[in-house]
């Protein structure tokens, strides 16, 4: 899946992001979501899984953007 297929729901313009190079929230077309943020190391997840970290703030933006 390219990044051009994914709806962008935060980070647009705040001030905070927009290059693309920080924690953002995506919609995919099938009602997912994909999350970019750093790495963490919090625990080990299963096999095939991953964790990343976003601010608050970042989680926040993404509610507001659907409207809930």
């Amino acid at each position: 899946m390219a990044r051009e297929e994914l709806t962008r729901l935060t980070g647009n313009g705040n001030g905070e992001c927009g290059q693309g190079d920080c924690p953002n929230v995506y919609r995919t077309e099938s009602g997912s979501f994909i999350v970019q943020g750093d790495v963490s190391h919090a625990f080990d997840p299963p096999a095939g899984e991953g964790l990343v970290e976003i601010p608050e703030a970042v989680l926040r933006e993404a509610i507001r953007a659907l409207g809930w």
